[in-house]
């Protein structure tokens, strides 16, 4: 179905990837939001041009990856998540020359750049669906899901779009309903036509013939639905709370029939497939389905067959106790079989970490703290802009809001734009030297004080502790790619090692505010002394203040 990587390709990977295609696997993956990390030609808006003038910032975070949001031609009706074009640059962010520039600056520096795939719908303005809607009988009539309206004129079945309403809209030229599990604006593609899986396949290969690493799989478990379109069944008392806020009903269903159908793996397969032709690339996916991210994380990441990994949104939720994160790490360690899990305690679609698990703590310290445990679990751990610098979710006003998402359920739910302002580059700027015009969202007051000039200047601030963990992280491969065990530990405290060919290292960590002593019998360790944390090592007790981490060498 595709042709073999054209020879020469590997001349354009980073050496690294070569001498290790699993890379991956425990690289600290960065996330940039394009629209807000830094805009180079001041109309407001960040762009390509800007990710590379600030990659030497990238670089200097020790991270291994950079994944970028989209930045496809799009009408920006979710903001790039609308895909009108797979195979060119929207203008606002630049040209495709631009980021072949990007990609070789990354590349120079010895990161790999990831970009997000977003194929489980289209945009209403890509050329696919415009040809879909006009005939029922045209070349590309079967590309999306449409379906006939009930006798009474209503939509086919009761799925529920999660920004709200059916998941279903009419269109007057077909006379019938098309599927949209987002916006109407956003309609799914119909996996079951091969010519679909032919036709974003070839948009995934476009990228890779560029030079890309990987991609970031965009709501990767919703690309199949049920051809029967059956009925969800309601989301019964026993069964895990939706992730959804709770003023949206479409956490009121189990969703078995509009995503998550067994046909996905065999794409995923084919995937797989094309990915293999391009050594040393990866896949990350992102998999939103309640209860079920052990299984499908399994079976999404079986070794070999499918993607490389994926995560689940059982760390972005408000839920942060000791007790919870070690269930959820746990249960995903014993039932993952051969996969791999990535982790994101951020992300742009999710109140920040800061405010989420951080409110009323001491930042400086719960910063350093939240991303080094991240960077410590059995997977790969994701950072999100500004993460690094301790940022809060800004609050932005009503009239300022953006998102159609929170627009729509205003004012209970404010929607994503919180997490999305611009990256505050200096304090002394009233745009935070993001842009010299009037951003697309306001700079957050609130960011300033924690502006990257800022925090530059001082060798403890929650930026050069988390530059002095991953650098000190990349010494040591069990933190990487080691298995996990937890070992019993009270209050919050979370304890567990990390072994990797015959080296082993404990990871303790107090999320509590009050002093924790936590005894290790029948184990001699050794202190490794991570940098910006205090924790005492003597004997077998581990000492530690509040909001602190140990590290330790293990011998039995």
């Amino acid at each position: 179905m595709f042709e073999e990587a054209e020879t020469g390709m590997e001349a354009d990977v980073p050496e690294n990837l070569i001498k290790d295609p699993d890379w991956w696997k425990g690289a600290v993956i960065y996330q940039i939001y394009p629209r807000s990390f830094n805009d180079s030609n001041n109309d407001g808006i960040g762009d390509l041009n800007g990710v590379t003038e600030r990659m030497d910032y990238i670089a200097s975070l020790g991270v291994d990856a950079i994944w970028l949001s989209p930045f496809f031609t799009s009408p920006m009706d979710d903001f790039g998540y609308d895909v009108s074009d797979y195979e060119d640059v929207d203008p606002m962010f630049g040209s495709l020359a631009d980021f072949d520039a990007m990609l070789a600056a990354a590349h120079k520096r010895g990161m790999k750049v990831i970009i997000d795939l977003v194929i489980s719908h289209t945009s209403d303005q890509h050329a696919w669906f415009t040809e879909s809607r006009s005939s029922k009988d045209n070349a590309k009539a079967d590309w999306f899901v449409w379906a006939d309206a009930k006798p009474d004129g209503t939509v086919p079945n009761n799925w529920l779009s999660i920004f709200g309403g059916p998941a279903w809209e009419w269109d007057s030229r077909r006379c019938q309903y098309y599927m949209h599990n987002f916006l109407a604006s956003q309609p799914d593609l119909n996996f079951h036509n091969e010519d679909v899986q032919d036709a974003v396949l070839g948009a995934a290969k476009f990228w890779l013939d560029r030079g890309v690493d990987g991609f970031r799989l965009d709501t990767v478990n919703f690309y199949v639905h049920d051809q029967q379109l059956r009925d969800n069944p309601p989301l019964s008392a026993d069964e895990a709370p939706s992730t959804v806020d709770p003023t949206n009903p479409y956490g009121y269903q189990d969703h078995v029939y509009d995503k998550t159908r067994p046909e996905n793996l065999v794409f995923l397969k084919k995937l797989r497939g094309l990915l293999d032709q391009y050594p040393g690339t990866t896949s990350v996916g992102e998999i939103g389905h309640d209860g079920l991210a052990v299984e499908l994380t399994k079976a999404y990441t079986e070794a070999g067959e499918r993607i490389h990994m994926a995560y689940s949104f059982d760390l972005l939720t408000p839920q942060h106790s000791a007790a919870y994160i070690r269930r959820i790490v746990e249960e995903m360690n014993e039932g993952i079989g051969s996969g791999w899990a990535s982790w994101a305690l951020s992300n742009h679609d999710v109140q920040r970490v800061g405010s989420r698990w951080g409110e009323g703590l001491d930042i400086g310290r719960f910063a350093p703290l939240e991303t080094a445990l991240c960077a410590s679990l059995r997977g790969t751990p994701c950072l999100y802009q500004g993460e690094e610098l301790g940022l809060p979710q800004a609050d932005v006003p009503f009239d300022q809001l953006q998102d159609p998402y929170g627009i729509r359920f205003w004012p209970e739910y404010k929607g994503r734009d919180g997490c999305r302002t611009p990256m505050p580059w200096a304090n002394n700027n009233r745009h935070g030297g993001f842009s010299d015009a009037d951003p697309w969202l306001p700079m957050a007051d609130t960011h300033l004080p924690l502006a990257v000039d800022m925090q530059e200047k001082d060798e403890t601030s929650i930026l050069n502790r988390n530059r002095a963990f991953y650098a000190w992280r990349k010494e040591f491969e069990p933190l990487k790619k080691g298995d996990m065990h937890f070992l019993d530990s009270a209050g919050e405290t979370l304890v567990f090692t990390r072994s990797h060919r015959g080296e082993t290292i404990l990871c303790a960590f107090n999320l509590g505010t009050e002093p924790a002593s936590i005894e290790v019998p029948d184990r001699v360790l050794k202190d490794l002394r991570a940098p910006g944390f205090t924790g005492l090592i003597e004997g077998s007790t581990i000492t530690l203040q509040g909001l602190d981490a140990a590290f330790a060498s293990v011998k039995s």
